[in-house]
């Protein structure tokens, strides 16, 4: 178990913090006269971090238990923190399963690496499949696969939309790395998502189903109203 030692990495500098979006927004000079500590971190807006279920998070191959869900349930502030980290155990590929608590249109994937050989390379990510392992995601066609370059900073890494409308979930095959099969262990240290989320909220489902057994209460429920009329008028 030794041999997953984590490098703690502590020489990077945490200066390039400061240089990464507190001007951001300040100066839009719109007018609209709103608060413009809202606008100070564009990269919160359309974040994913609230919809996504950190429990359900499952990571393969991991050298650290629960690594993968740990650099996920980073917060924007915490984005280049070197701890927690994401590293591969066995070998350089990583396979993630991160499900939402909706319905999400997904826009672009959040990652921060390394400029190092061990940042990974090849992602190929998969919508809505909980049943990916190793051999499912080495065979199956990826629903979108993107090629990572190295960097030190946050990437945003878009997506095409079209493919992820209705996603409630996403798997991340982290294929290999930038080392070109010489550097066993993989790392990732922040990993976000934006896009636009829909609420699974089943209670008008319910509420329709009781109305459908109760024709006269058909009235009370808004979209349903001429229904109500034209069987009073029969």
């Amino acid at each position: 178990m030794a041999s997953h030692h984590h490098d703690h990495g502590n020489g990077h500098d945490h200066g390039h913090s400061n240089s990464d979006g507190h001007s951001h927004g300040a100066g839009d000079g719109h007018g609209h006269g709103h608060d413009h500590s809202h606008d100070l971190e564009p990269a919160l807006q359309s974040n994913l971090y609230q919809q996504i279920n950190f429990e359900g998070i499952t990571t393969l191959n991991e050298a650290e238990p629960n690594s993968g869900a740990a650099i996920v349930q980073k917060t924007w502030d915490q984005r280049l923190n070197e701890q927690p980290l994401l590293e591969s155990d066995a070998d350089e590929q990583l396979l993630m399963h991160v499900p939402f608590a909706g319905s999400c249109k997904l826009y672009s994937i959040l990652i921060r690496t390394s400029d190092s050989d061990s940042a990974p390379s090849t992602l190929k990510l998969f919508r809505n499949r909980d049943d990916v392992d190793f051999g499912i995601a080495t065979d199956l066609q990826p629903t979108q696969t993107l090629n990572l370059p190295k960097s030190n900073e946050v990437m945003e890494i878009p997506l095409n939309r079209a493919l992820w409308n209705g996603t409630t979930s996403i798997a991340l095959f982290f294929e290999d790395n930038h080392s070109g099969g010489e550097e066993d262990v993989t790392r990732v240290g922040y990993l976000g998502f934006k896009g636009n989320f829909m609420a699974l909220n089943r209670e008008p489902v319910s509420v329709l189903y009781e109305a459908a057994a109760n024709p006269q209460d058909h009235k009370l429920i808004q979209g349903l109203t001429n229904v109500g009329h034209s069987m009073s008028g029969q």
